[in-house]
């Protein structure tokens, strides 16, 4: 069937493109057939000339072989076609033409296979004479380059797509009109034929009167906008996300924003209303299918600075699933508080201006309206949500007890209560009943901070006492364990190693210093141990630490030493940050028994960095020491008493309890900061940070006098006159002794007050004063500032058990005596009076 022959196209021009889809399976049946049939000729004749055939068959196998030969090859000539004189149905072509629009079938090649009517009539007014595609009639048209290329692709890869374009009056494109332009919509639909073929359905249809339609649409509601735009409130809507969608232009020149910078869908609720008021509109408890229209009065914040006061007029919808929807709000602008241009109720008006968190209760606890400082407690408090389910289980019988004695005829009750958060809060919660009125006020004031300070104020108190009374027993117990000490050394330096008592007395020496190194660490906790700082590069200082803490490590735990470049200088008692250091290395490896991995870093931060550090710091230089464990972690219950004397996690027997006291002790005696950060199953951080410090370059004669050092001395013997001053009797008689034994001549006062007789009834006169600090009657520094006083140069040597800086500033001149620590050694002993007197 050939259509269009009245459009000027002929049958003989259109017969070879309008070939139906379903002809496909005969043809390819023809052509087998008759390609068999040849074969089969061509065989007969060759075995008919193998063999002894009559003529008369010979001559009709040939007859049969020429034919189909000539008929394969007539048909790949194109002499003639396998396929029908009827190319498609009468119902299809009335259903192509039925659609009203240019419709054109291509094969996955693009050749045409068929037409409706209206294609042939929309290529027979451009003036083809012959069936082309779609692509072909308007290739050519600049308008057109760009849709066409985009469908061309689209068919290749089988997917369906459509195109408008817009052509103007009296334009030359097929399909343009003479009096008006045209929207012209281009659509190609992947198709497959009965022979699993792939064809193209390319449709042309006229959408002028559809866009006519939108545009009018569209420019009514660019009109109603305008109105809402320019209405005499405000408005705005937020997704459920919290961005906001959609701000009139009245809301934004009273907030002076920007209004295409609020409408460019990254601005957030926070951000256009502030945080409180952005806390009241999304806190509000999900009910699935519920709408809720509240009102609230607030304070926005405005771009230029300042507030706007306002009120709120806010809906809040949520789906079946309890999901959110977009939210709506209608703002107001509210002359005062008390006057408005709508009707708000007290509370909410009471909760704009209380300063502490408030809610309206229903009998049951419900709540009805709430402030921002109330909803910022917990994230589980919210409206239309019960007040009860936000509290600690523990606290929720308390607080339903107080609640049913309100409902039911009390005026006022105050119970603290703790609510659940991400740390939990104290809160004082206050419920009063409003006269005339069936609800409950809710006054909520947050106590957590106050708490948390009557604790740090109860824990500093306590830590106080005990550093005073761990000070106190250690200046008593030096004055003990010094004699023990120094009468061990005595016997020692009379004895042979091979003698029987000498192991005993060695025994007693090294209990007397385990013991003195406890009393250490109780003077390190109360901060009065003696220091002597001076400038180290914990480079240096860490480099050598290394090889001693890999034995107190063992194999199962790797050890990892890493420093930044340029490590500064920091100040302090080389030998106690030493303490440190293995302590806590003690402690990781504790922590590790099944293995790890140890790591201690080194680096230093600016003031600016200091600023971004958590933990409270002042700003500052600083110098970081990082010793890191893969440890079991310290729980959090227990994680702020870790600097507690006495407290330890250890087993009985296993530990004193002192170690991170002195470690926190000597880190803040030398000036520096320590903090800890630790997750279960992760591991633990103690951060050490300490004050840099930019030491000058030494100058020459400073480099001489150092390289002109004389080695330690070797001979302890001396002569002069010494005043030993001591209250303990058993103190100064191993200092006499001691000192005696070394060759000098030693004379002895019990207080301040007997030396000063002595020195003044003295003849000879004294090279030295080794004088005790506290003493009664007169102490030491008294004794010191009496000799000056009355005109007497002779040296002086303070001991005590307590640090040289307790007592040095309450002295005029610091540099005017040296200092011993207690509890010392007869080497040690008779080294610095020696030291003195040269």
């Amino acid at each position: 069937m050939i259509r269009g022959t009245d459009t000027g196209m002929t049958e003989k021009t259109m017969a070879p493109a309008k070939q139906s889809i379903g002809t496909g399976n005969r043809r390819k049946w023809a052509v087998a057939v008759i390609f068999l049939f040849t074969i089969l000729s061509i065989a007969g004749l060759i075995y008919s000339r193998s063999t002894e055939l009559p003529a008369a068959a010979t001559g009709v196998g040939a007859a049969l072989a020429a034919f189909g030969l000539f008929a394969i090859l007539g048909w790949l000539a194109g002499l003639w076609s396998f396929a029908p004189a009827e190319t498609a149905s009468p119902l299809l072509d009335v259903l192509a033409d039925g659609l009203g629009d240019a419709v054109i079938v291509t094969d996955s090649n693009g050749l045409p296979r068929y037409s409706n009517t209206d294609y042939l009539k929309l290529a027979s007014e451009a003036g083809i004479s012959r069936l082309v595609g779609m692509d072909v009639l308007y290739a050519g048209y600049p308008d057109f380059a760009e849709p066409l290329y985009q469908l061309m692709q689209a068919a290749k890869q089988a997917k369906p797509l459509s195109r408008d374009v817009r052509v103007a009056a009296s334009s030359s494109v097929p399909g343009a009109d003479a009096k008006e332009a045209r929207w012209l919509r281009l659509s190609v639909v992947p198709v497959k034929g009965a022979d699993a073929r792939n064809f193209v359905v390319w449709r042309l249809s006229n959408i002028t009167a559809d866009r006519a339609h939108q545009e009018s649409a569209f420019a009514r509601l660019q009109f109603i906008i305008t109105y809402l735009d320019h209405a005499p409130a405000g408005f705005f809507s937020t997704l459920p996300t919290g961005r906001v969608d959609y701000i009139n232009a009245t809301l934004a020149d009273w907030l002076g924003v920007d209004l295409t910078q609020a409408q460019d869908g990254k601005t957030t609720l926070q951000r256009l209303v502030g945080d409180d008021t952005a806390r009241l509109l999304t806190a509000i408890e999900a009910e699935a299918g519920a709408s809720r229209t509240e009102h609230f009065s607030v304070d926005i914040p405005k771009s230029g600075g300042g507030t706007l006061a306002v009120e709120i007029i806010h809906r809040t919808d949520f789906d079946a699933q309890a999901k959110p929807l977009t939210s709506r709000s209608m703002v107001l602008r509210r002359r005062s508080h008390g006057s408005s241009q709508s009707e708000v109720s007290p509370a909410a008006l009471l909760s704009g201006l209380v300063p502490v968190g408030f809610a309206k209760l229903s009998t049951t606890g419900v709540i009805e309206e709430a402030n921002s400082l109330l909803l910022a407690l917990s994230a589980k408090l919210k409206r239309n949500g019960n007040l009860s389910d936000s509290i600690l289980p523990h606290d929720r019988e308390k607080f339903g007890e107080a609640l049913k004695r309100i409902s039911t005829g009390g005026s006022r009750e105050t119970i603290a209560v703790n609510v659940d958060a991400e740390t939990p809060r104290a809160v004082d919660l206050t419920l009063a009943r409003l006269d005339g009125d069936a609800g409950v006020i809710a006054f909520a004031i947050d106590r957590t901070e106050n708490k948390a300070l009557e604790v740090q104020l109860a824990q500093s108190q306590k830590m106080q006492a005990v550093g005073q009374l761990a000070s106190g027993i250690a200046h008593d117990f030096n004055n003990v364990l010094t004699p023990i000490i120094g009468f061990a050394d005595l016997l020692l330096s009379k004895m042979r190693p091979t003698d029987a008592a000498f192991a005993d007395i060695m025994n007693i020496k090294q209990n007397a210093n385990r013991a003195a190194n406890l009393v250490r660490q109780l003077l390190a906790f109360s901060r009065k141990q003696t220091m002597q700082p001076k400038l180290h590069l914990l480079t240096d200082a860490m480099s050598d630490l290394g090889n001693l803490l890999g034995r107190v490590l063992g194999e199962k735990i790797e050890l990892e030493i890493a420093h930044a470049r340029d490590s500064g200088f920091v100040k302090v008692d080389i030998h106690q940050f030493e303490q440190v250091v293995i302590n806590l290395a003690v402690n990781a490896r504790d922590a590790m028994p099944k293995g790890g991995k140890l790591t201690v870093r080194t680096y230093n931060i600016t003031a600016e960095q200091s600023r971004e550090v958590k933990q409270e710091l002042p700003e500052g230089d600083y110098v970081v020491c990082d010793i890191s464990d893969s440890g079991t972690g310290i729980p959090k219950d227990i994680l702020d008493k870790i600097w507690e004397p006495f407290f330890s996690t250890k087993d009985v027997g296993k530990g004193t309890g002192l170690g991170l006291s002195m470690v926190y002790g000597i880190i803040k005696q030398s000036g520096g900061f320590i903090f800890c950060e630790s997750e279960m199953g992760k591991g633990t951080t103690f951060r050490i940070f300490l004050p840099r410090f930019y030491p000058e370059a030494p100058s020459a004669e400073q480099v001489a006098q150092k390289a002109e050092e004389k080695p330690p001395r070797k001979d302890f013997t001396g002569r002069g006159r010494i005043l030993v001053v001591e209250d303990e009797d058993s103190v100064r008689a191993f200092a006499v002794r001691a000192l005696s034994s070394r060759g000098y001549t030693v004379v002895e006062a019990e207080t301040g007050e007997r030396a000063l007789e002595v020195i003044t009834e003295d003849k000879d006169g004294f090279e030295l004063v080794l004088s005790d600090v506290v003493m009664p009657e007169m102490d030491g520094p008294s004794l010191l500032a009496e000799l000056r006083k009355r005109g007497y140069t002779m040296k002086v040597i303070f001991m005590s058990g307590y640090a040289e800086d307790a007592f040095e500033r309450n002295l005029e001149n610091p540099d005017d005596f040296a200092f011993l620590q207690k509890p010392f050694t007869l080497k040690q002993l008779v080294e610095k009076i020696k030291g003195a007197l040269e």
